[in-house]
């Protein structure tokens, strides 16, 4: 079978997300693809998906959805 050398590969389509109540477009596909594109460095931080805490073994594999929203948090120390 000939293949069409104008043929082009589609670029993924970008997820309308949340992120810490702001609106953004990403096509991240994992929670840590979002993390890095956005910034997101080192630890000390914690991360849920519309309202599920996900435990950071599981973010490379923790797949996006269109519309989810995503909170990223930092421990609050002291009383």
């Amino acid at each position: 079978m000939p293949h069409d050398v104008n043929a082009r590969v589609a670029a993924p389509a970008a997820l309308a997300l949340s992120v810490n109540g702001e609106h953004v477009a990403s096509a991240a596909a994992t929670l840590v693809a979002l993390l890095a594109e956005r910034g997101f460095a080192g630890g000390g931080f914690a991360c849920a998906v519309n309202g599920q805490f996900v435990p950071r073994a599981r973010w490379a594999e923790h797949m996006l959805a269109d519309g989810d929203c995503i909170d990223v948090v930092a421990p609050v120390t002291g009383g």
